[in-house]
């Protein structure tokens, strides 16, 4: 009888498999529909040759680039370990699922525009929103699998954080462990316990006691209905957090389904730079660099074009998307760099 283990590979590698390579062939044959509307109806040559060339793409990618890439990361480990701050898995799907997928979305939009001879006589609903969602909703479940991997499905949190606790967070509790024993001889006054000790920024000037910061107390339930309640499980916090992450990418593609926006030109901008901040899935979790890659690739260019969008043709996108992306990019600025101003420099603390 095959193992947990076993099953558990087979399954992710069927869905990821899946989310590779089902986006691809369902665009393609919408662009085989849109590109066959142009022919006479009895002809069909094309859309067969467009969908057969599909399955050809598919299949060569999956030949020549995924099943390698898939089998030199189970063989060899020592390989693995060495990548660090990127996932390949997600690049391969970023750059040979997501990209032709958006092009040919634009294609089969220019060729109904071609169609109709003008933008007034398109539809209002040009552009379905299956493919589109199924497109995103394959690379947010290739995100989930990835993080998911290193955690068993079954068993409690409990038993993940006595038996299977990812080498990432062991050597982090190394880490810290290392930082706290020099205080050892010295410890803090038990007015002092539950606090945090924060460091000053570049350029401020170093008072003689260090500022401390005290944390609000949260509640703890340990019986009954509210301990029930309270309970979280990091796996469980994946599927959350995968779609919140890119909840602005959905809403920002999902403008382009818009009539005033693809009957214009500003569909280019809009699945342009949605391609850009998907780059962001490339990097790890725990990359140090995301959080700036996520200004740079997804917020800073979505004030632009939101804010473009709603001068030139309303509030077809939210206003609190607009919201949202100039006050992480303008909190980001200003806690990362701003403050290491001497100017800004003064650590002030709530007296609360």
């Amino acid at each position: 009888m095959a193992s947990g283990r076993l099953i558990k590979l087979v399954v992710f590698e069927f869905l990821e498999f899946a989310a590779f390579s089902v986006p691809t062939l369902v665009i393609m044959e919408q662009f085989a529909k849109a590109y066959q509307d142009t022919r006479t109806a009895s002809d069909r040559t094309h859309y067969w040759l467009i969908v057969s060339c599909s399955i050809a793409y598919v299949a060569l990618v999956t030949l020549v680039i995924w099943v390698p890439v898939k089998v030199l990361l189970h063989k060899k480990h020592h390989l693995y370990k060495k990548i660090t701050g990127w996932r390949p898995v997600l690049m391969m799907c970023v750059i040979l699922t997501t990209l032709p997928s958006f092009t040919f979305s634009i294609a089969a939009t220019e060729i109904q525009k071609n169609i109709s001879g003008s933008t007034n006589a398109l539809p209002d609903k040009l552009l379905p929103d299956l493919p589109v969602s199924l497109v995103l909703l394959s690379l947010i479940i290739v995100d989930i699998i990835e993080k998911l991997r290193i955690y068993p499905l079954r068993g409690s949190q409990k038993g993940i954080r006595d038996g299977a606790i990812p080498t990432t967070s062991l050597q982090q509790i190394k880490t810290v462990t290392e930082q706290v024993k020099p205080n050892e001889e010295n410890p803090a006054s038990p007015q002092a316990a539950g606090t945090t000790q924060v460091s000053r920024p570049l350029g401020a000037t170093t008072p003689s006691q260090t500022t401390v910061l005290r944390a609000p107390r949260e509640p703890s339930f340990h019986s009954g209905i509210l301990k029930t309640m309270s309970q979280q499980d990091v796996r469980a916090d994946i599927f959350l957090w995968s779609f919140l992450l890119w909840s602005d990418t959905i809403e920002m593609v999902r403008v382009a389904g818009h009539p005033s926006v693809y009957k214009s030109g500003w569909i280019y901008p809009v699945y342009i730079f949605s391609f850009i901040s998907v780059l962001r899935m490339i990097f790890t979790p725990q990359n140090p660099l995301l959080h700036s890659a996520g200004v740079l690739l997804q917020d800073l260019p979505f004030v632009f074009v939101r804010l473009s969008l709603i001068i030139v043709l309303g509030t077809i996108t939210p206003v609190l998307g607009l919201c949202k992306n100039i006050l992480v990019t303008l909190s980001y600025v200003y806690f990362n760099h701003l403050t290491r101003l001497r100017v800004f420099s003064t650590f002030e603390m709530s007296p609360f």
